[in-house]
C-alpha cells in the first residue's frame, strides 16, 4: 500500500493510543505520528478513559479514532470500549489483539466493534485497517450513512449491530458465534459486496479460521434465519447485505 495514500486521510486526524507496554506504545506511537496529525498515548486504560473524558466534555471534540490494547491495568480494553459508547455512541475503536485474548473478543463484538488487530503487530494489517478506518470518517464526515446502528431487513426483521442482535418481531433469534461475526462484517457497510479473502481475515481477527467451503455453508444456515433475499451472494464474487429500502 503506498503510504502516500493512507496520509491523504489521516493527516488531520487525531488519535488516542492506549497500551500498557512502554516499548510496544512508544514504537506504534512513532508509526502513527508518520501518518496522524496528533497522537496521544495513554499507559492503561484508566488514564485512556480520563484523556478521551476530559476532550469529550471539556473541549467537546472527541478523538477521532482510539486505539487500544485489551489487557491493561486498572480498566481494561473492554470497559474502556464500554465506557466510552457510553459517552459518544459513534467513537471508532480498533482493538489490539493477542492469539489469547479470545475470551475477550465476544464481549467487543457486542459492543459493536468493527476493527480488530492481531499481535504481534504486521505492519500491513496496521496500516490498512488505519486506511479502511480514516475512509470511514472521512466518508461519515460527508454524511455518508454507511454504518447504521440497526439495519432493517423487512418489516418484522431487525439486526442490531449494537447488541449483535437479530431481532423478529423484538424476539431475539439465536445467531452462533460464527454467524456473528458474519453478520457484523457484511452490515459495516450494507450493500457493499464483501470477497472470500475479506471475509477469512476478518474471521483470522478474532483468532477463528473459516475458508470458502465454509462460508458457504454459514450462509446456507444463516439464510434460513433471515429474510429472504436479505444476503444475497455474488458467485465468484463475494456476499452482501441488502436492507428492506435496498430490495
Amino acid at each position: 500500500m503506498n503510504t502516500k495514500d493512507l496520509i491523504l486521510y489521516t493527516k488531520d486526524l487525531s488519535v488516542l493510543f492506549a497500551e500498557d507496554h512502554d516499548e510496544l506504545r512508544e514504537s506504534v506511537a512513532e508509526i502513527l505520528q508518520s501518518f496522524f496529525n496528533n497522537v496521544t498515548t495513554a499507559k492503561d486504560g484508566q488514564e485512556a478513559l480520563e484523556l478521551y473524558t476530559q476532550s469529550f466534555k471539556n473541549e467537546k471534540s472527541t478523538f477521532d479514532i482510539v486505539l487500544s490494547d485489551i489487557r491493561m491495568p486498572f480498566l481494561d480494553g473492554v470497559e474502556l470500549t464500554r465506557e466510552i459508547y457510553k459517552l459518544n455512541p459513534s467513537q471508532l475503536l480498533i482493538i489490539v489483539s493477542a492469539h489469547d485474548d479470545s475470551k475477550y473478543l465476544l464481549p467487543l463484538i457486542n459492543l459493536g466493534i468493527e476493527y480488530f488487530i492481531s499481535k504481534p503487530i504486521n505492519y500491513e494489517e496496521f496500516t490498512n485497517v488505519l486506511l479502511n478506518s480514516a475512509k470511514k470518517i472521512s466518508l461519515q464526515s460527508k454524511n455518508t450513512p454507511i454504518n447504521k446502528i440497526q439495519i432493517k431487513l423487512s418489516d418484522s426483521f431487525i439486526y442490531d449491530r449494537t447488541t449483535s442482535a437479530l431481532l423478529e418481531n423484538a424476539q431475539n433469534i439465536y445467531l452462533t458465534k460464527f454467524e456473528i461475526l458474519f453478520l457484523q462484517l457484511l452490515t459495516t457497510q450494507v450493500g457493499k459486496i464483501f470477497p472470500n479473502e475479506e471475509v477469512i481475515q476478518h474471521f483470522v481477527s478474532f483468532n477463528e479460521t473459516i475458508d470458502a467451503q465454509n462460508i458457504r455453508k454459514l450462509v446456507s444456515k444463516l439464510r434460513k434465519k433471515i429474510p429472504k433475499n436479505s444476503l444475497e451472494s455474488i458467485y465468484g464474487v463475494g456476499y452482501k447485505i441488502i436492507a428492506m429500502n435496498e430490495k
